[in-house]
C-alpha cells in the first residue's frame, strides 16, 4: 500500500511536493498507524522555520537531501501490529509526520502511553517521542478531538510560560506588564488566559490593527495595542516581553522603547518572513532575548512537584481553558465539519481576518475525498469557512504569506488549483500532554494569528 507524504524544501518553505512510496515492512516489535486527523496551523510552520536550529526535521527524516517532513500533532489508529502490547484498532494521540501512515517502535509501555524507540529519535527531546493511549487519557474525549488537536499542543506551552514567569516572580515586573506579541494566536491568548488570573499583572496584547477588535473581544487582555501603538505605554513601565512573533524589527522597537524591560522571552516565529536574523540580538538594548524551551520547565516542575501533581495541575488548567473556549454564550472556537461534495467547483468563502485553522483528516485519501473539518474563530456574524479543493496543504495567509492556492481579496478567498497542481506550489506550515502520569511535553513555539487551513483530501 502506498504511503503519501508531504515533503517541504528546508531552505524554501513555499516549495512542497507530495511523495508516494510503498509502505515498509514491519519489524518485530513495530506497529503501523494510520494518521487520521491532525491539526495544521502556523505552529507547524514554526517547526519548519526552526527545523535545523531545534532539530525538528530529525523526527521524521525524508531520506531526500534538502527535503523535510513537517511534524504535526494529531490522532492515529493502529492498523498493523507486531508488538504484543499494542493492539490493532488502538487510538493514539501524539507527534506524527505529515503523511498517511507511520511506523513506530513502542517501548516503555504503560496503560497511559508508550515511547517510540526508533534509533534516530533517541537523542531528541523525549516529550515528542511519547504517544498517549486515548483510552487512558484524562484529557481525551471522542467528541472534542477537533479542539484537542488544535489546542492541546499550544495550551501546554501557554500554561508552562505562565508558570515559568511566576516561578521567576516575573523577573521583577510585578507589579508591571506582560507584553505579548501575536496576541491573536492561540498560544498567546492561552498564555493571556493564564496570566489574567495572576495578581499585580497587566496583560498587554500586541497585534495587527486588523486583529485588535478580536483580541479585545476575548476578555483575557487588560489592554490590546496595535504594533504601531507602543508609545501609548509609559517607556519606564516594568515589563516582560513574551515574543510569539519573532519579528526582529518589533523586538528591537520594544527593547529600545522600554527602559525598564526586565526579561525578553522568545517563544516562536509566527512572522516567518520577518524573523530576527541570527546574531541580531547581540546589540539589542536591555536584556538578552532568551529562548523559552518548554521541556526544560516540564522537567523542573515534575522534579519539584512529582509527576502526579504536575499532571493534576495540568488537567485542571486544561479543563478551565476549554470551558472558556467553548462557552456556549461566547465561544472562542467553534468546530464545523464541511463536505465539499466531491467536486472541484470554484468556491467563494467569507473568512474573518482573524485566526482559523484546519484539521487534516483521513490523510491517506489525498485527492479522493472532500471531507473537511474546520475550526474558526467567530467574529461578529462571520464564520470560518474553507475552499474545498482536491489538493493538499495549508493556506497560511496574511503574516505568513505562504498560501498560493487561493487569492485573498479583503476577507474573501477566491479560487483554487486542480487536484494535483498544488503538489509543487502549495505552502505549508503541540504539545503532547502526558497528563496521565509521567512527564508531559510542550514545544517552545507559537503560531500565527491569521490563517486558514486545508484538510487533507480537500
Amino acid at each position: 500500500m502506498s504511503n503519501d507524504t508531504l515533503l517541504v524544501r528546508k531552505d524554501d518553505l513555499h516549495a512542497t511536493r507530495l511523495h508516494g512510496a510503498d509502505e515498509p515492512r514491519l519489524g518485530d516489535g513495530q506497529v503501523r498507524v494510520r494518521i487520521e486527523r491532525f491539526a495544521l496551523t502556523s505552529n507547524n510552520i514554526t517547526y519548519a522555520a526552526f527545523g535545523e536550529a531545534m532539530s525538528y526535521w530529525q523526527f521524521f527524516p525524508s531520506g531526500e537531501e534538502g527535503w523535510g517532513i513537517v511534524p504535526v500533532w494529531g490522532f492515529a489508529t493502529v492498523s498493523q501490529s507486531l508488538h504484543p502490547g499494542v493492539a490493532v484498532g488502538e487510538r493514539l494521540y501524539g507527534y506524527f509526520p505529515m503523511a498517511a501512515s507511520a511506523v513506530l517502535t513502542p517501548e516503555r509501555l504503560s496503560p497511559e502511553r508508550f515511547t517510540d524507540a526508533a534509533p534516530h529519535r533517541s537523542a531528541l527531546p523525549a516529550v515528542y517521542n511519547q504517544y498517549l493511549r486515548t483510552r487512558s487519557d484524562p484529557l481525551y474525549s471522542a467528541g472534542t478531538e477537533d479542539l484537542q488537536a488544535l489546542l492541546r499542543p499550544l495550551f501546554v506551552t501557554s500554561w508552562l510560560i505562565d508558570d515559568f514567569l511566576d516561578d521567576n516572580d516575573f523577573f521583577g515586573a510585578r507589579p508591571g506588564a506582560m507584553l505579548l506579541s501575536s496576541a491573536s494566536s492561540k498560544t498567546a491568548y492561552g498564555t493571556a488566559f493564564q496570566l489574567a488570573q495572576r495578581e499585580g499583572i497587566e496583560v498587554i496584547g500586541l497585534t495587527s490593527a486588523a486583529n485588535k477588535a478580536f483580541c479585545e473581544s476575548l476578555g483575557c487582555y487588560s489592554r490590546v495595542l496595535a504594533y504601531e501603538e507602543l508609545d501609548q505605554l509609559p517607556a519606564d513601565i516594568p515589563c516582560v516581553y513574551v515574543d510569539f512573533a519573532g519579528n526582529g524589527t518589533l523586538r528591537r522597537a520594544i527593547h529600545t522603547r522600554f527602559t525598564n524591560l526586565k526579561y525578553s522571552a522568545s517563544i516562536g516565529g509566527t512572522h516567518v518572513d520577518q524573523l530576527a536574523a541570527s546574531g541580531s540580538g547581540k546589540d539589542l538594548p536591555g536584556p538578552r532575548a532568551t529562548l523559552f524551551f518548554a521541556p526544560a520547565q516540564i522537567k523542573k516542575r515534575t522534579t519539584e512537584w512529582g509527576a502526579e501533581a504536575f499532571a493534576q495541575r495540568m488537567v485542571q488548567a486544561w479543563h478551565a481553558f476549554i470551558a472558556r473556549v467553548t462557552d456556549a454564550k461566547a465561544p472562542w472556537l467553534r468546530a464545523e465539519h464541511h463536505d465539499g461534495g466531491g467536486h472541484d467547483a470554484l468556491v467563494l468563502a467569507r473568512v474573518p481576518v482573524v485566526g482559523h485553522e484546519a484539521l487534516v483528516d483521513q490523510a491517506g485519501d489525498v485527492g479522493r475525498h472532500r471531507h473537511v473539518d474546520v475550526v474558526g474563530l467567530e467574529t461578529g456574524g462571520d464564520r470560518a469557512a474553507l475552499v474545498p479543493r482536491g489538493t493538499v496543504g495549508g493556506l497560511e495567509l496574511h503574516a505568513l504569506a505562504l498560501g498560493r492556492l487561493v487569492e485573498l481579496r479583503g476577507d474573501v478567498l477566491v479560487g483554487g488549483l486542480g487536484d494535483r497542481e498544488a503538489d509543487d506550489v502549495d505552502g505549508v506550515g503541540g504539545i503532547l500532554i502526558a497528563a496521565a502520569g509521567a512527564t508531559g511535553g510542550a514545544g517552545g513555539q507559537g503560531q500565527c494569528p491569521d490563517k486558514c487551513g486545508r484538510k487533507r483530501g480537500t
